[in-house]
């Protein structure tokens, strides 16, 4: 499944999952499923390198044909016939590309995966979490006429009691000759129009102001959602079509709040990794959906996608449920030697411009993030930060940005996002209580910067492995664990000044053994509430107490 609904009634649409051929780079042969990780087969349960998969489709009639792959891990290099078609880098965000005059019969794609850590690599590197290789995420094969809809973006603006919203259409011309073209939309039963005409290969985008007085808005209580359809056609005739969904809000700061159509929120929620037991970072439908069900089960409103742009399955889920979501780029606890490296500013830049413009219509997502706990202490670092920050402003005014810090006491760019944003994890490696230690951090806070800002914790928590128990209720116990979540939470409950809370972490994760190995138990980060099959541990009782005592939204 691509999305949650779907997303072309004109424009044919072929989804490519199933078995693929898998030939590794010494040539042993397998046959994967996908989406995949190749861990998942028991020959290549720890292969790191480098493997090429192939899958054969036929074509009835000549056509232009565009194929997407929503998540390669992590560089991926692909083929059509002897057409090469794309490369990308980077597991989390999708990529495409189209060949033109596609000749009918049978046609092959080729996908050349590296999951290796080289030197041509900034982000994907050793972490505490695993890299694993394979197509991770959907593909798709799209048969395309003259033009086509490349691109849908929108944005709401309450007006008074009513709502507009903002909607930009990009167009791709595939011919060598100019060709004109309209453009309807259909958005809660308003239908503008606009025409234009696209030079040989041009790219263009059509604009359109909508007014939409009457429609409900969605919040986390409502989370109404409309379809919005584009239609692209030509002398007359319905060419291509896209259709998303939208929901009528706006994320505004005021002060030391976060408000939500105008009324404060409160986020409370999880930290949650794309990991699962046996079968990887390739999460199914059925897993993702568990996951909210067990999260909505402990009263949480909110989710983050540490650390790195979600499936967008799972987006379209937190849409329905109305489940706010901390999206942030691929980055996690860099050194400045790592952010010093040739490729770390493109290959972050890369990661927020995809990241932004393919999930840019979701209303679920109302922060966007970058950089967690990466160098901060510097002013090389600070450079990259405030690069970062300009460049998400540029492609979405509409929502503010954050970072989670671990740097405490030392970080010089509290003054650069709308929200500060910080990891504490009192009484697990800081053996001091949790009041003393977040008044020491929220006293910094306001004078390195961060004054008068709204503040969340990241993350905390602690860690247990699932079903050890100890009467002592010493650390790596369910009991710790639940004892060390229990007493920050009854802080942060009583600080106004605060606006969110993440427990780290929703489930426990696969890490890299190559530097992670002798603090993590078992080759897991351990701080789930449940484990990596999703089976509770006491702490998740424990925020499922906690959770409904907290604020939430302010109707």
């Amino acid at each position: 499944m691509i999305r949650l609904f779907e997303q072309h009634y004109v424009r044919r649409q072929r989804e490519l999952d199933g078995m693929w051929r898998y030939v590794r780079d010494d040539g042993k042969a397998y046959t994967l499923p996908v989406p995949g990780c190749v861990q998942q087969h028991p020959d290549l349960l720890t292969y790191r390198g480098k493997g090429t998969f192939y899958k054969k489709f036929y074509l009835k009639e000549k056509c232009n044909v565009r194929l997407e792959f929503k998540g390669v891990s992590h560089t991926a290099d692909v083929w059509l016939d002897d057409a090469f078609v794309a490369h990308h880098y980077n597991a989390y965000t999708g990529f495409d590309g189209v060949v033109t005059e596609v000749l009918p019969g049978e046609h092959e794609i080729r996908v050349c995966v590296d999951n290796s850590f080289t030197e041509a690599s900034a982000l994907h590197v050793p972490n505490d979490y695993e890299t694993y290789g394979g197509i991770i995420r959907p593909v798709v094969m799209e048969e395309l006429g003259d033009a086509y809809i490349r691109q849908v973006h929108a944005v709401p603006h309450r007006v008074g009691d009513g709502w507009e919203m903002d909607i930009e259409v990009r167009l791709k011309n595939l011919c060598a000759r100019e060709i004109s073209l309209c453009v309807n939309i259909d958005l809660a039963g308003i239908q503008p129009r606009e025409c234009v005409t696209l030079k040989a290969q041009e790219d263009k985008a059509v604009t359109f102001h909508v007014k939409c007085a009457h429609v409900e808005e969605w919040n986390t209580v409502t989370p109404k959602l409309y379809f919005l359809r584009a239609e692209l056609l030509a002398d007359g005739e319905l060419l291509d079509d896209y259709i998303d969904r939208v929901g009528f809000r706006e994320i505004s700061l005021s002060g030391q709040r976060l408000l939500l159509n105008g009324r404060p929120v409160f986020l409370k929620g999880f930290n949650r990794h794309e990991d699962y037991g046996t079968i990887g970072n390739a999460i199914p439908l059925q897993i993702m959906a568990q996951d909210m069900d067990m999260m909505q089960e402990c009263g949480a409103n909110a989710v983050r996608t540490c650390h790195y742009p979600n499936d967008e399955r799972f987006l379209d889920l937190c849409d329905e449920r109305g489940m706010m979501v901390w999206e942030e780029n691929h980055a996690r606890g860099l050194s400045i030697e790592r952010m010093n490296h040739p490729h770390f500013d493109r290959q972050c830049r890369d990661c927020i411009d995809e990241m932004i413009a393919q999930h840019y219509n979701h209303p679920s997502i109302v922060v966007w993030g970058i950089l967690n706990e990466c160098d901060s202490t510097c002013e090389e670092g600070r450079s990259k930060y405030k690069s970062q920050y300009e460049r998400i402003r540029e492609l979405d005014a509409s929502r503010p940005t954050t970072s989670a810090t671990c740097k405490h006491f030392e970080d010089i760019c509290l003054d650069l996002p709308d929200i500060v944003s910080f990891n504490i994890y009192s009484g697990w490696y800081l053996d001091v209580t949790a009041k003393e230690r977040h008044e020491q951090e929220m006293d910094w806070i306001a004078r390195a910067g961060g004054a008068g800002k709204p503040v969340i914790v990241s993350e905390f928590g602690a860690a247990a492995v699932y079903g050890y128990r100890d009467r002592g209720r010493c650390k790596w116990s369910e009991e710790r664990q639940a004892d060390i979540i229990r007493e920050n939470l009854l802080v942060y409950r009583e600080d106004e000044r605060l606006s969110g809370i993440f427990i780290w972490q929703f489930a426990d994760c696969k890490v890299t053994e190559e530097e992670w190995f002798s603090t993590r138990a078992r080759c897991h980060n351990n701080k789930g509430v449940v484990d990596e099959y999703r089976r509770p541990k006491e702490a998740f009782d424990t925020a499922k107490e906690m959770f409904p005592t907290l604020r939430g939204y302010e109707m």
